[in-house]
Formats: structure tokens, sequence, C-alpha cells
């Protein structure tokens, strides 16, 4: 396994993610930022934040096992999120991760960034993901 996942001792333990992550293998992958849209363009979730969430982390999974890879080798995964959500968005953003990792058998836990932005790429998109893998 090229990814190894760790959360230092004196640093924070977060449940939804690990601190650092160390990659021993030799192919980097840099996966495009992956919207609530499924295969067809079709618009998931609008308005609603869990819904598209989980659709953004089912499309990083497809874009991963085009080339070979899972979640086991994401090295990080940067979340950007339109600025305007409330603290209390945290809930519904953890709900979607959880629906999506139920779904693929998988447990993200890549070192995650959160990036609130004024928009993103269409106006109805609340959340946008994007990931480095690692492969041997």
């Amino acid at each position: 396994m090229p990814i190894t996942l760790v959360n230092p001792e004196g640093l924070p333990k977060v449940d939804l993610y690990r601190q650092v992550s160390v990659a021993t293998g030799s192919k980097t992958v840099f996966l495009a930022g992956q919207v609530a849209r499924d295969a067809d363009g079709n618009k998931i979730g609008e308005g609603d934040l869990a819904a598209q969430v989980e659709q953004c982390y089912l499309n990083v999974a497809t874009a991963l096992a085009e080339v070979g890879a899972t979640f086991d080798d994401v090295a990080k995964l940067t979340v950007y999120y339109v600025a305007d959500q409330t603290p209390d968005m945290m809930p519904r953003f953890l709900e979607g991760v959880a629906r999506a990792a139920e779904k693929l058998g998988v447990t993200p836990a890549a070192p995650l960034t959160g990036i609130g932005v004024a928009a993103l790429a269409e106006p109805d998109l609340l959340v946008e993901v994007e990931a480095i893998a690692v492969l041997d």
C-alpha cells in the first residue's frame, strides 16, 4: 500500500481524516474537482449539501477506479464549498461522506482541507471535491 495515514501525537485527533499521509508509491494521480453531476451531466441534490457531497465522493471513486486506484490510494482531499454556508453545515457534510462511504464500502480518511469560496463554476453547486492519489 503506497499511502500510510497518521495522526501524530500532539495534534488534534479528527474523526473525519488523518493529519498526515506518507506516500511511497511512484505514480501520482491528480483528479480534477468533482461536482454533483452524474455520468450524464444531470444535477444531483440541488440545494441539498449531503446529496451533493455524496455525489462528489462517488465521482471521485469513479475517477480513481478508471486509473486503477481507490480511496486507499488517496494522499490528500481538498473540499471547496460555497462560503455562505453556516457552521451547521458540518453535520450535512458528514452525512454525505458517510452515505458515499457506505455505498463504496470505504472509509475515506486522507488528510482533508476545506476551503470556503465565494462561488463555484455553476450557481447551484454547493461543494466540489478534488483528490491526489499515489499508486505503486
